[in-house]
């Protein structure tokens, strides 16, 4: 890219500040979140429980490193960890008791000391990230302790965010959306896909993001009927469609936006399809709220693109839950059973995908209210509001 370009795209972003810093590591929010995992220890039937994956470590603790567990008692909460982290876990976790084991303990054996220590016996872990291996390890290590596998006990927890999540959750949507925003002026057919994933993600770290919450997808023409498509060295079309599937990760938190471009004339069976996803979306949208099942919004949208005849064409789930993961419950789709609370937020991203001609994803980031349900994500969505002009 010339040096122009980059001037270009400095000074366009310069006008777009994100503004209010939100500290994920606010040790009020790992007291209230630890708390809330302590109450459940009994319904569980445990006196303790094993934090091991690193979201949830970093979830309940605020701290960002890696390779540390969480034990969490009914009495007590301690992070194990090694000397790498010492200063970070201080700064990060000063109201948690920290255990730092030398460089010639392993973790496993630190985990045996703790849980001696502490004289409990029954000791949930969680069965979705401990391997069969550390699972033998344990109960080798700790012959007198009965561990009991529980099943996303905190990413039940981590569903409903909290006024500290949402405001970051804010924030990453609205980098998401400027960088988009910053992009699309930019555009000529000397652009390829690739090269348009690269600088939108360029844009949201200049803006103040990590990173990407994911690779973002950029699809031409008859590449959009492909959900999960990678971007290739196909330069943009003078005439034709563009998906753009992108997010943010702000301050570990994630967001995710999809919206369907057109260049020149269109068909009639595309604007027919277009119009369509829009209206199916708007309908889910108008039905979220607290107590909605997430199956019956699914079949909202599932009814209205049938009606409009591309029912076999919306081949997903109409929606997921999205925060230190882009991909959390609650999930909006036929077989899943998920009841919508306040503070729930979810993408709301019916399609419709003609193979070998085109693809159309709307996609939005919603919040459960008490009364109803925020669009987070603004970005104009009418069949006319996204026309490229190169």
């Amino acid at each position: 890219m010339t040096n122009d370009a980059t001037n270009q795209r400095a000074t366009h972003l310069q006008k777009l500040p994100i503004g209010g810093e939100h500290d994920l590591t606010n040790p009020a929010n790992a007291n209230s979140r630890i708390a809330t995992l302590r109450d459940s220890l009994e319904s569980l039937e445990i006196d303790a429980i094993l934090v091991t994956d690193p979201t949830n470590v970093r979830y309940l603790s605020g701290f960002t490193g890696d390779s540390s567990y969480l034990f969490v008692g009914r009495e007590r909460a301690e992070m194990l960890s090694d000397g790498r982290y010492e200063i970070q876990l201080s700064e990060q976790c000063p109201n948690l008791r920290t255990v730092i084991r030398p460089p010639s303990q392993l973790i496993m054996d630190l985990v045996k000391t703790v849980i001696n220590e502490s004289g409990d016996r029954r000791i949930g872990i969680e069965a979705s990230d401990v391997t069969l291996g550390q699972y033998q390890e344990l109960c080798e290590k700790c012959p007198d302790v009965h561990f009991v596998a529980t099943e996303s006990v905190i990413q039940r927890q981590r569903m409903v965010k909290d006024a500290h999540e949402i405001a970051i959750v804010r924030q990453s949507v609205q980098i998401a959306q400027r960088s988009f925003q910053s992009l699309l002026p930019m555009l000529s057919t000397k652009w390829s896909e690739r090269a348009i994933a690269h600088e939108l993600e360029a844009k949201m770290r200049f803006l103040g993001a990590e990173g990407a919450s994911f690779k973002p997808i950029v699809a031409f023409n008859a590449a959009g009927a492909l959900p999960h498509y990678e971007p290739a060295d196909l330069f943009l079309p003078s005439q034709g469609t563009v998906l753009i599937d992108w997010g943010a990760r702000f301050k570990g938190y994630a967001s995710d936006l999809t919206r369907t471009m057109t260049i020149g004339t269109i068909s009639d069976k595309f604007e027919h399809a277009y119009q369509s996803v829009l209206e199916a979306q708007l309908a889910a949208i108008e039905a979220i709220r607290p107590g909605a099942e997430g199956k019956d919004i699914d079949r909202i949208v599932r009814e209205k693109l049938e009606k409009a005849g591309y029912g076999k064409e919306f081949n997903h789930g109409l929606g997921h839950g999205f925060g230190l993961e882009i991909h959390e419950s609650p999930r909006m789709s036929p077989n899943c059973e998920h009841t919508l609370l306040p503070g729930m937020i979810i993408t709301v991203e019916p399609g419709v995908y003609l193979s070998g001609q085109f693809g159309i994803r709307i996609e939005d980031d919603v919040l459960v209210t008490e009364n109803g349900c925020e669009r987070l994500s603004d970005l104009p969505k009418g069949l006319d509001d996204c026309r490229l002009v190169l």
